[in-house]
């Protein structure tokens, strides 16, 4: 089959451990075109570990992972794009914000990158999706997290890749800079038939524009709408203890997850 028509993502059969530790086994997942499944979980449960193995960076301990029809590889692949975790960048970082966009059209070649006409405007016009045209010539060191952010989706985004994963894209952003990034990965897909992975915290910023949802915890995992995974039964089970999901006002809360308040205010460290 070729890339172009092979499913961005398959797992089969998937386990990871870290030391004696069982992440997750016997994971079977296809993502389809255009889809979104977010990855939910407590802090530990493996999710950006999910991503490293997707990305080639850790070794299953069992089953294997296809990337658009081709076996996973640590290399780098230009159509998968990978969002990180917000951090902010030193103040005195000199690059300027299309200079960091720019990476995403050009970075792969070798030597000094010469802009050429195409790729100029493909940095001007991911730097106004990005809503980023009113400061693309300010240092990158003295925008906000959220401005940063902003431009590391638009980075991403640069090579129109057909599979996007997302590690924790809307932490420690505002309402506002949640909403611009959750609109950029959601046009891209529709627009691309990308499929995304999204790692996150709070399922609530995406919850409407989500197909599915894969829930981590204890060794364990449930696959499937929003409505059959979040579930106090279904939760409950995963982590063997009395957990609740309850709706306040417009957003979900699920109380009394072990560890769930240090993976609300935390984030992951899973590559130790």
């Amino acid at each position: 089959m070729s890339p172009q028509l092979a499913q961005p993502l398959v797992i089969e059969q998937a386990g990871l451990q870290r030391r004696a530790r069982v992440l997750w086994s016997g994971l079977d997942l296809a993502l389809h075109p255009g889809e979104l499944i977010a990855v939910l979980g407590p802090s530990g449960s493996g999710k950006t570990t999910l991503l490293r193995a997707i990305l080639g960076l850790d070794r299953l301990s069992e089953g294997r992972i296809t990337v658009l029809g081709e076996p996973v590889r640590g290399t780098g692949n230009r159509r998968v794009g990978y969002i990180p975790q917000q951090r902010p960048l030193p103040r005195d970082t000199a690059m300027r914000a299309r200079d960091l966009v720019r990476l995403g059209v050009d970075g792969h070649r070798f030597g000094l990158p010469i802009p050429r006409r195409g790729e100029r405007a493909r940095v001007d016009a991911l730097l106004a999706d990005a809503g980023a045209t009113e400061f693309a010539d300010r240092p990158v060191g003295l925008l906000s997290g959220g401005e940063q952010q902003r431009l590391r989706v638009a980075q991403a985004l640069a090579d129109r890749p057909r599979l996007l994963l997302c590690d924790e894209p809307l932490t420690s952003l505002d309402l506002a800079n949640q909403e611009a990034v959750v609109r950029m990965i959601d046009r891209h897909r529709r627009e691309h038939d990308a499929g995304v992975l999204l790692v996150t915290h709070d399922i609530n910023p995406v919850l409407e524009r989500v197909d599915r949802i894969l829930y981590l915890a204890g060794g364990r995992f449930s696959l499937g709408t929003p409505g059959d995974v979040l579930r106090s039964d279904v939760l409950s089970g995963l982590y063997g203890a009395d957990v609740f999901v309850t709706r306040a006002g417009n957003r979900l809360v699920v109380v009394g997850a072990p560890d769930a308040e240090e993976a609300h205010h935390h984030h992951e460290d899973e590559s130790a």
